[in-house]
């Protein structure tokens, strides 16, 4: 459960003419992750297969031009499987040359539309900015010998100041409309060795000059107008036109260009498969990572699908090879919207503890704590189930997080803040903050006691033997932590320190500084500055961290005092009164604080927990897959429901709920 799925490095060696059928097997099976590098033999330097990849990148560009001009199926049923040869993907090629060259009329025409569309929209502007100013336009346009003309908009607060400004250039503003924001203005003045002055105050005025366009000054506003809507009419009707065309047209194509979507779905794992291809002569060479429980498998179906014979080889990840291993979860459906949290800080490095079971439960048990409320348990996890299809994977998520709630509720006895209601399995915490907050801190030992674990085990895992023993976090590190709570404990019952503590302390320090000094290669002066603030830096790092969560025992108390606040509040109402105050304030509670408490938590598992042992390094498992269509609309997806490219996904969970 909390380990990756151990992964075995396959070489395939087959015939060149099977290598289109092996792409095919290597995709329908979803277990095969190409592994990019170059081979160890240094003949097979080719790359076969080349005119195929070519023909599949033009064929796929055309069909995409297409589709965004119709509708062309993204996910059709390829079933059965078929090889598409280089003279099929050719023929496809040249079809969709052919349909692109009609499409690309219809593509243009409607451009050419639109461009006039476009040009009645900015004449009708131009026509509302001008027509308020009685000058003849076709003047305004040229500048005279004599004479500057500005034209433009400039923020209505600026107008005042920059009328002062263009006195001082000997220019004049006139202010011929207004709106809300801007105000349209004409600048005029004499030409001459003011002008670049004058541009300086206009920019910094934020003025914005107006174009004034063709026609405008031959022809009246209304007549305007009027050629302006008769245009739009007139393109109007052109649009629909073309669309039915476009209509009629994708009919007549639809099954053609079905066709060829479908052979590109199926040529696409050979194309894809292009960088981690090498051969020489009738030989091909396909190197990539295979779960090792899906082995056997991928190839006893190469064996029924491969015409000539083939070499299969399996072996284990060399230690050289681990930050080349993809990673691949155990797949649990429970875990599935924690495992996109754990996401978002990285990709647990093949060798590594997968953190996703551990961050699950631990999430859990933190929201729930610091949560815990029958009522807004409740409320959480109705919402979560009402909005299941727009949330998809979060729903799920969400129901966990409301019946940790709902649990936690029972056990404090809260329900929407009324503590009165149900009898509390256990105790509230407000009637008991000492002991929430010695259990805080007695779950913060324990969660910084396993992050540091998790951390040793990972680093032995990869044979860094220094970096588990003398590393942040590793054997010495948790030998400190565990005498410095020793100690505490002790004080904590009225007792001294202890010898037996504070001597682990000393010498735990001693062994990091004395380690950090021989990593160092520094000037004695720098050394001991460095040593001495990493060794202090331990100690404070370490207590600042488990003082960290006090915040569980903080948010526990502080989510029973705004309870209790509402309620006060609605106790001084009437009935009405008290009934909206009760709902508003859980309202405003669910809200509000649920949100601080989901992000307290997060920051508690990020920063306290996957910095001490989870890297984030590694990459997702990211098989060859074929794509097939579904036959319903939220039906789950399979292991070949991705499309044929390097994409994430879980093929496993197929395979082994199969046996």
């Amino acid at each position: 459960m909390f380990r990756l799925l151990q992964m075995k490095h396959v070489r395939l060696l087959v015939m060149t003419d099977d290598l289109p059928q092996a792409s095919l097997t290597l995709a329908e099976t979803a277990s095969f992750h190409p592994d990019p590098r170059e081979p160890e033999e240094q003949r097979l330097r080719d790359q076969p297969g080349h005119d195929y990849r070519e023909l599949y990148q033009q064929a796929r560009s055309r069909l995409d031009k297409i589709a965004k001009l119709v509708t062309v199926d993204e996910t059709p049923r390829i079933e059965p499987l078929q090889v598409v040869r280089c003279e099929q993907l050719k023929a496809t090629n040249d079809l969709l040359g052919e349909r692109w060259e009609q499409a690309s009329q219809f593509e243009e025409r409607l451009r050419r539309i639109d461009e006039e569309a476009r040009f009645a929209t900015d004449q009708e502007a131009a026509l509302a900015s001008f027509s308020n100013l009685k000058v003849d336009l076709g003047t305004l346009r040229n500048k005279t010998r004599f004479l500057d003309f500005y034209v433009g908009s400039v923020p209505r607060e600026n107008v005042r100041r920059l009328e002062g400004a263009v006195k001082l250039a000997d220019h004049l503003l006139f202010n011929y409309l207004q709106n809300a924001e801007n105000a349209h203005v004409v600048i005029v003045g004499p030409s001459g060795e003011k002008e670049a002055q004058l541009q300086s105050v206009l920019g910094s005025a934020g003025f914005q000059a107006l174009p004034i366009p063709q026609g405008l000054d031959n022809a009246s506003p209304a007549k305007q107008r009027e050629a302006l809507r008769q245009l739009r009419a007139k393109l109007q009707r052109e649009r629909a036109e073309l669309r039915d065309q476009l209509t009629r047209w994708e009919s007549d194509n639809h099954e053609p260009l079905l066709a060829a979507r479908r052979t590109l779905l199926l040529a696409a794992p050979l194309a894809t498969l292009d960088a981690s291809i090498r051969g020489a002569g009738p030989l091909a060479l396909l190197a990539g990572w295979v779960p090792a429980c899906e082995v056997s498998r991928l190839q006893q179906r190469l064996r029924q699908t491969l015409s000539q014979p083939f070499a299969f080889e399996a072996r284990d990840p060399l230690p050289i090879e681990r930050p080349l291993v993809p990673s691949l979860p155990v797949s649990n459906r429970f875990l599935q919207p924690f495992a996109m949290l754990v996401k978002q800080y990285g990709i647990p490095e093949y060798g590594e503890v997968d953190p996703t079971p551990l961050f699950a439960i631990t999430f859990l048990l933190m929201f729930g704590s610091m949560f815990g409320d029958v009522g807004q348990g409740a409320v959480i996890a109705g919402l979560a189930w009402l909005f299941r299809a727009r949330l998809q994977r979060f729903a799920l998520f969400g129901l966990l997080a409301g019946c940790s709630s709902m649990l936690f509720g029972f056990l404090y006895g809260s329900l929407f803040g009324y503590e009165d209601i149900l009898p509390a399995l256990w105790q509230s915490p407000i009637h008991h903050p000492i002991l929430m907050l010695q259990i805080a801190l007695g779950y913060g030992v324990l969660f910084l006691v396993v992050a540091c674990s998790l951390a040793i085990y990972n680093r032995l895992a990869i044979n860094n033997f220094a970096g588990a023993l003398f590393g942040h976090h590793g054997v010495v590190n948790l030998i400190f932590y565990l005498a410095l709570v020793w100690g505490g404990l002790h004080l904590g019952f009225g007792q001294e320190f202890g010898k037996t503590p504070m001597l682990l302390i000393l010498l735990a320090l001693g062994t990091l500084a004395l380690y950090g000094w021989r990593q160092l290669d520094a000037p004695v002066g720098e050394k001991i500055l460095v040593v001495f603030i990493e060794t202090l830096e331990t100690v404070i790092g370490y207590v600042s961290n488990t003082l960290s969560f006090l915040r569980v025992a903080a948010f526990s108390l502080n989510h029973a005092a705004l309870s209790i606040a509402v309620l006060t509040l609605a106790d001084m109402m009437g009935t009405t009164g008290h009934i909206i105050t009760v709902i508003l304030g859980n309202l405003f509670v669910l809200v509000l604080e649920g949100g601080i408490v989901m992000i307290q938590v997060l920051r508690l598992e990020f920063y306290e927990g996957f910095s001490r042992y989870f890297s984030g390094n590694g990459h997702e498992f990211e098989p060859l897959q074929l794509r097939h269509s579904r036959s319903a609309k939220n039906q789950e997806v399979s292991p070949g429901d991705l499309s044929p490219s390097l994409a994430p996904a879980s093929p496993v969970e197929g395979s082994q709920s199969a046996r």
